[in-house]
């Protein structure tokens, strides 16, 4: 098939698109790809990208075509701008850059903002080809739950953007379960929706890892590892919480791996709270990388704040850490907290409790050695079986020559 993968973020930026167009190039597949200027998560065009723009050209055997775009900077304001820029380009430079290009299926990956479906839209008119849309992120659920807007008529405006987007879609892919029945609400027809779940990434299979060298060892001390953005859906004053909670118990520390737009306030409170010593900040690192950090973890950490929306998502980090076979600490409610629970692979409180997390990482650290082994080999075996990168991608290629056949019967 030609398949062009329409994303406002892709590599050198760390997101699993990268991993599916590998995949497609892999299998035999002419991939391209419309997408913009690499500045997730940090709000800054990367340094090496300004430096030599042609190097990003290629990903993996794939075309790679950038649209000029606003950087997220920092703000409410400043990323509205860097969504609306991105619909600009991709919808003015988009046409034009990919002349000439024949594409079969395009491609919408959206974990956020939906508007990426936009461009995608228009391509999929001016090219003659059904469109897939993988749901990520619900809006305008989000935009309220994270506090980016609160006005119900700006809300409202884009809740028909919404169905305008998923009604010209080919077929919509929901994250979870529960996604489906949010997405029906915007859906003219509902038999277009589909359950497509994210995967484990391979690399988080592997074996044996050298511990990553940005973080000391500690041989006798128990280390909770959160890896990803660090942002507001996050919530990490309540992870900050329980860290201060155990502040004085020596053998406990947390390692927040990644950034985001919360990073400068999750700096100054861990100064604030004098928690220097029990919280390391490494910074942000390929997800390549990853594995050496998780080698550090007793532990690993997924959070998300309360709100109904946020129930429904399973953080893709959540299929991580199970292939990861480590156990899982989750301060979440909902499917991302089921999954944990269902597979057995570690503990859980609510959304925002902090002072429950404290108690979920004593009772962890209090477990032999061979207890959170088993925890860990739990989630790896129940991420093979349900969030299999090999059966998923299959289950994809399905969906994407399924969406080309009722494209030619629409013609």
């Amino acid at each position: 098939m030609r398949i062009l993968v329409v994303s406002q973020y892709f590599w050198p930026e760390n997101f699993r698109i990268n991993d599916l167009v590998k995949e497609w190039v892999h299998r035999g597949h002419e991939v391209t790809v419309l997408t913009g200027i690499p500045n997730y998560p940090a709000g800054k065009v990367f340094e090496a990208y300004l430096h030599q723009p042609e190097a990003f050209a290629e990903f993996e055997g794939s075309k790679v075509f950038r649209v000029p775009m606003l950087s997220r900077g920092s703000g409410s304001l400043c990323l509205m701008l860097n969504y609306l820029s991105f619909v600009l380009g991709g919808g003015v430079f988009g046409p034009w850059l990919l002349r000439g290009i024949e594409t079969d299926v395009i491609f919408v990956f959206e974990p956020s903002p939906v508007t990426v479906g936009l461009p995608a839209i228009w391509l999929g008119k001016i090219k003659k080809a059904p469109v897939v849309f993988w749901a990520l992120d619900l809006w305008p659920e989000t935009l309220a739950a994270i506090g980016v807007v609160r006005s119900p008529l700006v809300l409202g405006w884009v809740g028909k953007m919404v169905r305008y987007i998923y009604s010209r879609c080919t077929l919509v892919l929901g994250q979870s379960q529960g996604f489906l029945a949010n997405i029906a609400r915007y859906c003219d027809q509902k038999t277009k929706i589909r359950y497509f779940p994210s995967w484990a990434e391979d690399v988080f299979a592997e074996g044996a890892v050298l511990p990553a060298p940005e973080v000391p060892t500690w041989a006798n001390g128990f280390t909770v590892v959160f890896a990803g953005n660090i942002g507001e859906a996050q919530d990490m004053p309540a992870v900050l919480d329980a860290a201060e909670r155990l502040k004085d118990n020596a053998t406990i520390r947390w390692v927040i791996v990644g950034d985001g737009r919360k990073s400068d306030w999750v700096k100054c409170e861990v100064a604030r709270r004098g928690l220097e010593n029990r919280v390391l900040l490494p910074g942000r690192f390929p997800v390549e990388r990853m594995p050496s950090f998780y080698a550090h973890a007793d532990a690993l950490l997924v959070s998300l704040k309360r709100d109904p929306v946020f129930s429904m998502t399973i953080p893709g980090k959540v299929q991580s850490y199970l292939m990861a076979g480590i156990p899982s600490l989750g301060m979440l409610d909902g499917e991302g907290a089921a999954v944990i629970r269902d597979a057995n692979a570690g503990l859980t409180c609510e959304a925002g409790d902090g002072v429950g997390l404290a108690k979920a990482v004593l009772t962890l650290a209090a477990m032999s050695p061979a207890e959170r082994h088993q925890m860990g080999s739990n989630g790896s075996k129940y991420a093979q079986q349900e969030f299999g990168r090999t059966e998923l991608m299959g289950r994809l290629e399905a969906l994407l020559v399924e969406a080309v056949t009722i494209g030619k019967t629409q013609a």
